[in-house]
């Protein structure tokens, strides 16, 4: 799964992908100023790899880059004034990652989730947070809560001025503070690549999905841990990550003519 060679994720089906456009992908992904003190070589090498990695991870979690957009390397290279070396090795961690695929020949695309893996990243989700939850109830104090809620505040002044990407952000973000909280940066990293990899599948499954309805669902987790409720927060978490799972056509397409065009000749 993580070969480190341009041979992963084959497609066969796609031949046509829309471009890397300059508003798509800036430099910094909305990462701090880099007001840095002077690091050796190898330190460098490896900060401005993760920064073109966090940019290209952002612009696919808010939607700017979209299922099978191309990632041409010198692009790339332009944007960040970086060489193409070290593009290459961002793209080769955004791979590892899941989140492109590379291809003989062809080059880097963000990547285009399968049904089962949609299917799969649920299941892993449902699995983590619904436990996470029903620790963290245990455990909150009054100050997380708190700064739950100004997460949730922010998430509603997104959803009411239609902000997508910053909406789409904020309702991810929700999910790793709460494994932040816990004091689990491992599970907090689990948690953000899933969540990449869920924005993926959003952009290619989503059916009818409510950023209001979600963010709802989102308060009513914050006030069940805010009582100390385990499994009701436990319980909260897995129906809202249900209804996510739900708003998504994860239904195989229908592949028979015959089958695919009897509705319209009845």
């Amino acid at each position: 799964m993580n070969t480190p060679e341009y041979n992963v994720h084959r497609r066969s089906t796609m031949h046509h992908s829309p471009p890397l456009t300059p508003n798509a992908l800036q430099p910094g992904g909305g990462l701090p100023a880099a007001d840095t003190p002077p690091v050796a070589a190898d330190e460098h090498v490896t900060s401005t790899t993760q920064r073109i990695v966090d940019a290209i991870t952002a612009a696919i979690v808010e939607r700017r880059l979209m299922p099978g957009t191309k990632l041409a390397e010198q692009p790339i290279a332009d944007i960040f004034k970086v060489s193409r070396t070290l593009v290459r090795q961002a793209l080769m961690q955004l791979s590892r990652d899941r989140l492109i695929t590379l291809e003989p020949a062809r080059g880097a695309f963000v990547a285009q989730p399968s049904v089962e893996e949609a299917r799969q990243v649920f299941a892993v989700r449902q699995m983590l947070e619904t436990a996470l939850a029903r620790q963290l109830a245990a455990s909150i104090t009054p100050a997380q809560i708190e700064e739950l809620r100004a997460h949730l505040v922010a998430e509603r002044e997104a959803v009411l001025r239609t902000d997508v990407p910053g909406r789409t952000r904020l309702l991810a973000d929700f999910h790793v503070v709460l494994a932040r909280q816990l004091g689990n940066e491992v599970l907090a990293q689990l948690l953000a690549d899933l969540l990449s990899r869920s924005s993926l599948i959003s952009l290619m499954y989503q059916s009818s999905h409510s950023a209001e309805h979600s963010q709802d669902e989102h308060v009513a987790i914050v006030e069940a841990l805010a009582r100390h409720d385990a499994e009701a927060a436990a319980a909260l978490m897995a129906s809202h990550i249900g209804s996510v799972e739900r708003n998504l056509s994860l239904n195989p397409r229908i592949h028979d003519l015959a089958s695919a065009l009897a509705p319209s000749a009845a």
